[in-house]
């Protein structure tokens, strides 16, 4: 069984890869083929898969060192790598049948989940009829199977797994930031998905389900948007780390124009660097314990003010990261907005990914400051 400390041996092993490959994966507007079959082999996204199928059935706290590696060469490849690593667990929710199906021809799955109910769902015999589209699509670009969501007749969420070739990938994703996602949209039409390869979107984002069942380890009962933030959380330090080092090269050698001032020199540039610095050690530590704390809430179940604490530390991680990255760019010099320059790509994908509605700061603060006085939780998404 692969250990903690292999996998996050051969994330370091790939780092220089995925860097190597950063700038070709954006202009791909996808992952890298030779990415995803390098994170296969190295059981990268097979890291959470139960042992029941031959996964290393790890936990977050790994998770977070890898992507967080990754992240530091390509954010866009480390983002499909969280998500497709995260994913598997969803998969684990599934029914016990529908688990035999996706986890039994190779032992994991590539696939997306687009848990935003924007698909027609309606009710017949044996199952479901499907029809609609779903942006976001984050990971269609490899999947083997694929979940979308809609509102049943009753106004109830539902979530609904189809093999990859029954939709159609729409080329949307043209974007300035997390180009090399790949995440277009998903476009269903009119597709039978039987009634056991679906589940209660409620039951999905509570956790615990039958499926969850077949396993003691409580992490396949963990919540949905829990682990969706666990997931971005080393997006953003990994990130923020590889802006950081892009910036570091930035300042060792940069000569200002006109002047010929030595940049290094410079008392601006030294309070600049430390303040940066700073700030990217922060955040990593605060996405250390946000990851923590989830994995200790694993084992004692989430509450409703553990929900909404890990919500407002989501949001602050992003907001906080983004003007991190900012400041870097900022300081950074007119010359490294040219697209073979590093330090922008890790500044748009930055701030793009942080924009993302899961981790909106708005709508965290506003959800802690509305517990302080009682009032209940007015957003879905918590």
């Amino acid at each position: 069984m692969t250990t903690s400390a292999e996998l996050i041996g051969r994330a370091q092993e790939l780092l220089p890869v995925l860097k190597a490959r950063a700038a070709e994966t954006e202009a791909l507007r996808r992952p890298h083929d030779d990415t995803i079959n390098d994170l296969i082999d190295a059981g990268i996204i097979q890291m959470l898969v139960p042992k029941r199928w031959g996964g290393a059935e790890s936990d977050l706290k790994t998770m977070f060192e890898v992507v967080d590696t990754l992240a530091q060469g390509c954010i866009s490849s480390a983002w499909i790598a969280a998500f497709y690593i995260g994913h598997n667990l969803y998969a684990a929710k599934l029914t016990p049948q529908a688990q035999d199906e996706l986890f039994g021809a190779r032992g994991f799955v590539l696939l997306p989940a687009a848990t935003a109910p924007t698909m027609k769902a309606e009710p017949v015999d044996g199952g479901w009829r499907i029809t609609g589209s779903a942006p976001w699509g984050s990971g269609v670009m490899h999947a083997d199977w694929v979940m979308v969501s809609g509102m049943t007749p009753e106004k109830t969420p539902r979530s609904f797994i189809m093999p990859v070739s029954d939709i159609t990938v729409k080329d949307t994703w043209r974007f300035s930031g997390m180009a090399g996602t790949g995440s277009n949209d998903i476009v269903v039409n009119d597709v039978f998905v039987p009634h056991y390869r679906s589940i209660d979107g409620v039951d999905l984002r509570k956790g615990p389900t039958d499926g969850t069942a077949l396993y003691d380890n409580p992490l396949y009962a963990i919540p949905l948007v829990p682990m969706a933030y666990a997931t971005i959380v080393p997006v953003l330090t990994g990130g923020l780390k590889g802006a950081l080092s892009a910036f570091e090269d930035i300042v060792d050698r940069r000569v200002r124009n006109f002047s010929g001032a030595v940049v290094k020199d410079q008392q601006h540039t030294h309070i600049t660097l430390g303040e940066v610095q700073v700030g990217t050690q922060a955040v990593d530590i605060l996405g250390r314990a946000h990851v923590a704390r989830t994995e200790a809430l694993v084992q004692t179940g989430f509450t409703t003010d553990d929900r909404i604490s890990l919500k407002g530390s989501a949001g602050y991680l992003a907001r906080t990261g983004r003007e991190v990255s900012q400041n870097m760019m900022a300081n950074a010099g007119s010359s490294n907005y040219h697209h073979d320059q590093p330090m922008q790509r890790f500044w748009r994908d930055l701030a793009t990914v942080t924009s993302h509605a899961f981790w909106d700061w708005d709508i965290a603060r506003e959800q802690v400051g509305r517990r302080h006085f009682g009032l209940p939780i007015n957003h879905p998404i918590v």
